[in-house]
């Protein structure tokens, strides 16, 4: 059976109208027929659509009794797509999303299917052991890994070569670098803020840079007042990248994919991004491409990293869970992780699929040479939180002046959504 090439929805609607379409376009078929599997994707970059295309027509061919609807959504307009999809009754059957606090809103409003019977209740046969606390929720399995992803800082190669530099270190280090690259006539650091999250990158690494692990996951969890000089600590220490003008100009007006080509066309050297830029680097820029670990700030502190894990759910008003499960069996064997892994080079959340290239085994290295790992600022934190808290990165980056009535608002935002602070961490 040939699978229908899926739709991309157009990125860039008005939520307004998102809402307005989504349950026409959450199931698609609209119809309640046993044999028809609807997934809904926001692989929607070449690269990776055109792996889960591959992947649902290998399924498709050993299950010859399903028709599967795979319909592919521009990841921005999915996120806000899926919030309605899910309490509908026109729900899909499948759905990608993210592990962690993401997954866990849905689930404790009972929007998802518990997924304990795909893995024979047997997690740990499967994934590693730290995976099961961003999959479950109340000790119940929500979410099935599909793949994971390091961030690290990428640059150029040749631009390095060029200036004779070498991959820093230490903040020192790396604040030095950018200075070289800026009086070279390069944008030394890339970004594209347009959609918030890649700011949160930055906030992320520096706060475990300078506070470690413990006191992030207090911040994340809300037990943790922004006004406390440790947060200030972290934008004060930012803005060493941001008053020397070493971020990429108009930064907010770029989506991340568009802060990438910068990087392609060797006007910008360096990006702290996930994994996911090789997905979009053409092939002649991507053998130029190479990454260093985020630098050190204090010589003290261990090493922590973003390791966000992409993957399934089910939504609880899937029309037919029964195929949406066989399909999340499916992709769950070591064949079929080691597929997704290999073509785009990931690291698959099977324990038994190895690194599938040497960019994938140094990022593996580079999370075994951590002490710990993190999903992300926005999925490990209270949905809410992380939008405001992304809002006030971008803001700071483009006022940094405004740093205390930033922390300020920030500090309403969390005692508002969380209550007072204090607990373990703070």
């Amino acid at each position: 059976m040939t699978l229908p090439h899926p739709a991309i929805r157009p990125a860039g609607r008005r939520a307004a109208i998102l809402v307005a379409l989504a349950l026409l376009l959450g199931g698609c078929s609209g119809g309640t027929d046993s044999n028809q599997l609807v997934i809904n994707s926001y692989q929607a970059d070449e690269k990776p659509r055109a792996v889960m295309i591959e992947l649902v027509e290998e399924f498709e061919r050993l299950n010859p009794d399903l028709k599967v609807e795979l319909n592919t959504f521009a990841h921005e307009d999915f996120k806000t797509l899926l919030r309605t999809w899910l309490p509908s009754n026109q729900a899909p059957d499948v759905v990608t999303w993210f592990a962690g606090e993401r997954m866990k809103t849905f689930a404790a409003r009972g929007l998802l299917e518990p997924l304990g019977d795909v893995v024979n209740n047997d997690f740990e046969a499967f994934f590693p052991k730290s995976f099961i606390t961003a999959c479950t929720h109340e000790d119940t399995l929500y979410f099935i890994p599909q793949a994971w992803a390091w961030w690290a800082v990428y640059y150029r190669t040749s631009i390095f070569e060029e200036l004779g530099l070498q991959p820093p270190t230490t903040w020192d280090e790396f604040k030095a670098v950018c200075q070289k690259l800026k009086e070279a006539g390069y944008v030394p650091l890339a970004i594209g803020t347009k959609f918030l999250w890649p700011s949160a990158g930055y906030f992320d690494a520096i706060n475990m840079r300078i506070n470690g692990l413990e006191f992030h996951e207090a911040l994340m969890s809300g037990r943790v007042s922004y006004t406390d000089p440790r947060v200030k600590a972290v934008f004060e220490t930012w803005r060493e990248l941001v008053d020397p003008g070493y971020f990429q100009p108009n930064h907010s007006s770029f989506s991340w994919q568009q802060a990438a080509t910068r990087v392609f066309t060797g006007e910008a050297a360096m990006y702290f991004i996930g994994q996911f830029i090789e997905d979009v680097a053409p092939a002649d820029v991507k053998e130029d491409l190479d990454f260093f670990r985020f630098p050190r700030i204090d010589p003290e502190m261990p090493f922590y990293e973003d390791a966000p894990i992409d993957g399934f759910m089910i939504p609880a008003k899937a029309r037919n869970k029964e195929a949406a499960k066989r399909f999340l069996a499916f992709t769950i064997q070591p064949k079929y992780q080691e597929f997704f892994a290999t073509r785009l080079s990931r690291l698959a959340a099977h324990k038994a699929v190895p690194p599938p290239s040497r960019t994938a085994r140094k990022g593996m290295d580079l999370i075994e040479g951590s002490e710990g790992v993190v999903s992300f600022y926005d999925r490990d934190t209270d949905p809410e939180m992380a939008r405001r808290g992304m809002n006030a990165f971008v803001e700071f980056m483009n006022a940094p002046d405004r740093i205390d009535a930033i922390l300020a608002d920030l500090e309403h935002e969390r005692a508002r959504i969380f209550g007072p602070a204090g607990g373990p961490g703070a």
